[in-house]
C-alpha cells in the first residue's frame, strides 16, 4: 500500500486535485498522496465511477469541479476507503501511481476571471500608516466592504514558471515628471485563493449562507506587485500594470471539505456589518503560512511566518459581496484573499511590509539585503494546517525572478 510519512501535507486527509504530466503522459487528472500522485485518468479507464469519466480526458479541472460537490467529495471518500484497502482497484492494476519528483505540474483550473480582495485589517493598516495617515490608516469604507478590485486572469501562471522583472512609469522622488524604467521595488504578496466550482445566474446574488457551495477549494496565491509602478498608477482606479505582470498559484487545490477540522472564529467585526454580510459558523481557517527568500547559489531565508485565520473578512463575506449587485461567477474563477499579515512583524505578507517601505531591509544567509526582491531571487510560499495528528498541506507554490538582460 502507498505510504504517506507523517509530516506529509498530502495526507489521507487531504487528497488535492491537480493536473500532471510526465516524460511519458501528457496532462492528466490526478490527487497527491505522500510523495505520489493517483493517475485518476488512468484509474478512470477501469469504470469505477458513477459519472461521465471524460472530465478526466482534459487539461484542466473545471470539467471535473463542474459535477458538483455530492460527485467529488464522494470520489474523495472512495478514494480514502481504497487507498487503505491492499484489495482495492488501486493495487490491482500497474501503473496508478506516479512519483510526484517525476511529475511536472500545470495549472489546476482554466481561470476566466479573477478577483483580489484586501481582506487583511493588518495588512491595510500598515500600508495605511505608511502613505496615508498613521492615526487613520483605514479608508472610511473598508470596514463595512470587502474591498477587491478586478484583476487580469491571462497572467496567473504555476509554480515553477519564472517571472520577468515588469517595466513601467514610476515617479522619482523628488521629481514631477515620470519615467519609464522597470521596477526598482518588485515584491511579493503571500495571499490564498478560493476557486469557484459552482455557477450563479446572472442578476442572482450568492448568500453568505450559500457561499461555501459555491467554493470547490483553496490554493496558495502569490500576487506580485511593482510598488513604484503602482504607487504612481492606482490614483483614481487602482492596481493596474503593478499587478497584471504575474500571479503565481500552486498546483493542488485542496478541497474546501478537507479543512473543515481547522475551521476557526474570525476577528470581532466592529462597526456591526450589513445585513447581507452577516453570517453563522466559523468561517476562518487555522492555516499556517511560510515565506521564504533564496537568493542565487545560497541557502533560503524564511522571512515571514502568518496565519490566513487573521483575515478580517472571510471567503463567505466575500463572494457574497462580489455577487451581491447580482454578478455572476463561473467554475474555475479565481478569488484572491489580499496580502495576508499578521500581528508583529514576523508575520508581515509582504517585502513591503517587512522592510517597512525600505527603510528596514532584510539580511539574507549570504550577508546581502533585500528592501525589495532582487534578480535571481527564488520565493517560496507554503501553507498547512495540523491539529490532533491531522494534517493538511498545500504543497508550495515557487517563483524565480529572470533576469531581463
Amino acid at each position: 500500500m502507498v505510504h504517506i510519512p507523517i509530516n506529509s501535507d498530502f495526507s489521507i486527509h487531504n487528497l488535492p486535485f491537480g493536473i500532471f504530466s510526465t516524460p511519458g503522459k501528457s496532462p492528466q487528472v490526478g490527487i497527491a498522496i505522500g510523495a505520489y500522485i493517483l493517475d485518476l485518468t488512468a484509474l478512470s479507464h477501469y469504470h469505477e465511477f458513477d459519472f461521465d469519466n471524460s472530465v478526466f480526458q482534459q487539461v484542466f479541472l473545471n470539467d471535473f469541479i463542474s459535477l458538483g460537490k455530492q460527485k467529488t467529495s464522494q470520489l474523495r471518500k472512495d478514494i480514502q476507503n481504497w487507498i487503505v484497502d491492499k484489495n482495492s482497484v488501486l493495487y490491482q492494476h500497474e501503473g496508478l501511481f506516479v512519483a510526484q519528483s517525476d511529475a511536472k505540474m500545470h495549472l489546476p483550473v482554466r481561470v476566466g476571471d479573477y478577483t483580489d480582495f484586501y481582506s487583511s485589517i493588518e495588512h491595510a493598516t500598515n500600508v495605511g500608516k505608511m502613505f496615508r495617515d498613521p492615526e487613520n490608516a483605514l479608508l472610511p469604507n473598508w470596514k463595512h466592504i470587502p474591498v477587491g478590485y478586478h484583476g487580469r486572469a491571462s497572467s496567473i501562471i504555476p509554480s515553477g514558471e519564472p517571472i520577468f522583472r515588469p517595466k513601467g512609469q514610476v515617479l522619482p522622488n523628488g521629481e514631477s515628471q515620470p519615467i519609464h524604467q522597470l521596477t526598482e521595488r518588485l515584491d511579493f504578496e503571500l495571499e490564498m485563493a478560493f476557486i469557484i466550482g459552482k455557477e450563479n445566474k446572472l442578476g442572482h446574488p450568492i448568500s453568505t449562507k450559500e457561499a461555501e457551495d459555491y467554493i470547490f477549494g483553496m490554493v496558495i496565491f502569490n500576487d506580485w506587485s511593482a510598488r513604484d509602478i503602482q504607487k504612481w498608477e492606482y490614483v483614481p482606479l487602482g492596481p493596474f500594470l503593478g499587478k497584471n505582470f504575474a500571479s503565481s498559484i500552486s498546483p493542488w487545490v485542496v478541497p474546501l471539505e478537507a479543512l473543515d477540522p481547522f475551521r476557526v472564529n474570525g476577528p470581532i467585526q466592529d462597526p456591526a456589518v450589513l445585513s447581507y454580510l452577516k453570517y453563522d459558523g466559523m468561517k476562518n481557517y487555522d492555516l499556517k503560512l511560510e515565506v521564504g527568500i533564496t537568493p542565487e547559489n545560497t541557502d533560503e531565508m524564511v522571512v515571514s511566518r502568518s496565519n490566513f485565520k487573521y483575515m478580517y473578512w472571510n471567503m463567505v463575506q466575500q463572494l457574497a459581496h462580489h455577487t451581491m449587485n447580482g454578478c455572476n461567477v463561473r467554475v474555475g474563477d479565481v478569488l484572491a484573499s489580499g496580502t495576508i499579515s499578521g500581528k508583529n512583524e514576523s508575520s508581515y505578507g509582504s517585502m513591503l511590509e517587512l522592510s517597512w517601505a525600505g527603510t528596514k531591509p532584510i539580511k539574507m544567509h549570504d550577508g546581502s539585503e533585500r528592501k525589495f526582491l532582487h534578480d535571481g531571487d527564488t520565493v517560496t510560499m507554503r501553507a498547512f494546517a495540523e491539529r490532533d495528528s491531522i494534517r493538511v498541506g498545500f504543497g508550495e507554490v515557487s517563483t524565480k525572478i529572470q533576469s531581463n538582460q
